[in-house]
């Protein structure tokens, strides 16, 4: 809240000295609208709830309901000045709403990373006692240690009476006991949150009576439903006598939706090869003069249902690459189907470079102007690795594969191939308009930080 205060009172100032230059007298109700606004800000944002635990530095629904706020505000300062019959700058309130956004955004997202920091060291985390059966605990426990900034520390876990009896091996944090004793769990665990995955054994009566013993404890109680990466705006809760279903949406794989990402895709990919067209010829004529070979790569890719297309790339191994291959799988350093060596004697001194800052994947601007493939998406494949994908990782090919995707903002071949399949599948599944341009800034940083690029 002090930050957002800040951010209004240098937006509103900003605004004037924008719009009025000096500070005149004749002016001061101006002046005065640009003090308030750091308390319109805070109101504002406080009426669309961006200061609950659930929403804080939690992603995109944090920032969803800052917009929200900036844009309550601007249509709470056009009735205001409307009813009042108040003459008010128009470019004064265009300067400052964008302003206040955009600082605003641009702070909690640095406080944000600040906080993943922490996280990733231990810090800032709640303590998450599981009530479930015994693989699902250990993936998930493992899914939320592979992802820290979520918040969420597992600290014990519940397990049904036969399990519990005799605990499964491969559950990494203490068994308090069964269904039974999750109170007892949390007392001894110093638990602050209760996370139930999906189980036969808790029915709406024993959810019921759970909710029941935690309250007054502090302890919040999170629902697991079994479609763990299902999320956003394709599921909802819909009440029916009495029972809050959850409805789930299909996912969006066609419709108006792909045509608008299509139009985008375009565009932006047009404009970004005319603004790099000169990064573009020094990378071709720097790989043509360092090593014998062409400048550009071609390979055979699998894209949307299968079908094959030609993949462009800066070439940035030598040119007997392909055929070096074979001797070298047992090096092979990535899990899986994919083949990944950290210090691959086929990579030349220049591509080592263009791979640092992905600079070899440029051509495939190319790709996504011809419509093989899109901005974003799942990585594509080699036609090798499909005929060894089994029935679910298949499901990646049902969408255009991308020139960035979610893998490759995560971690890119630091990851395995069973999160990298996962990952993959999560954006097949989730995929929005806004998802992507989240995924386009956060490739902008990978990049910069050349993390996983090998």
């Amino acid at each position: 809240m002090a930050v957002d205060l800040q951010v209004g009172l240098a937006a509103g100032l900003a605004a004037y000295l924008l719009r009025f230059g000096q500070v005149p007298a004749a002016n001061w109700p101006y002046l005065a609208a640009a003090v308030a606004l750091p308390l319109a800000w805070v109101v504002a944002l406080l009426m669309n709830r961006t200061y609950e635990t659930r929403f804080l530095f939690a992603g995109g629904e944090e920032y969803r309901r800052v917009l929200n706020a900036a844009v309550f505000l601007t249509a709470a300062i056009a009735v205001f000045a409307y009813c009042t019959n108040t003459a008010f700058a128009r470019g004064y309130v265009l300067l400052s709403m964008p302003l206040v956004l955009g600082l605003d955004l641009g702070l909690r997202y640095l406080l944000r990373l600040g906080l993943n920091r922490r996280r990733a060291r231990g810090d800032c985390m709640h303590r998450a006692v599981v009530l479930g059966y015994g693989r699902q605990v250990q993936a998930f426990t493992k899914q939320l240690r592979r992802e820290p900034y979520h918040g969420m520390s597992v600290v014990g876990c519940c397990l049904p009476a036969d399990e519990a009896a005799n605990a499964p091996g491969g559950i990494e944090v203490p068994v308090y006991g069964s269904f039974d004793d999750v109170i007892v769990a949390i007392l001894e665990s110093r638990a602050d949150t209760l996370i139930v995955l999906p189980s036969p054994d808790m029915d709406p009566a024993a959810m019921r009576a759970l909710s029941w013993d935690l309250e007054g404890t502090g302890v919040d109680l999170v629902l697991a439903n079994a479609l763990l990466d299902i999320t956003g705006p394709r599921t909802s809760i819909r009440p029916v006598d009495g029972l809050p279903l959850l409805h789930v949406e299909p996912a969006a794989l066609t419709g108006a939706r792909r045509v608008v990402k299509r139009a985008f895709d375009v565009v932006l990919a047009g404009m970004l090869l005319f603004f790099l067209s000169p990064i573009l010829l020094i990378a071709a004529l720097v790989v043509r003069l360092s090593s014998k070979g062409p400048a550009l790569f071609v390979q055979t890719r699998v894209g949307k249902d299968g079908k094959e297309f030609r993949l462009f790339k800066f070439r940035s191994m030598y040119a007997d690459a392909e055929e070096r291959l074979a001797e070298l799988q047992h090096q092979n350093e990535h899990s899986g189907l994919m083949f990944k060596i950290k210090d691959d004697p086929r990579v030349t001194r220049v591509g080592r470079y263009l791979r640092r800052f992905s600079v070899d994947e440029l051509p495939q601007l190319l790709n996504v102007v011809r419509g093989d493939m899109s901005l974003v998406g799942p990585r594509p494949p080699l036609p090798r690795e499909v005929a060894q994908y089994a029935h679910d990782v298949r499901r990646r090919l049902a969408v255009i594969p991308g020139l960035t995707g979610l893998w490759q903002v995560s971690g890119r071949s630091n990851l395995s191939w069973d999160d990298s399949v996962r990952l993959d599948l999560r954006y097949v599944e989730n995929w929005s308009l806004s998802f992507d341009l989240v995924i386009l800034l956060r490739t902008a940083l990978a990049v910069v930080r050349s993390s996983g690029a090998y």
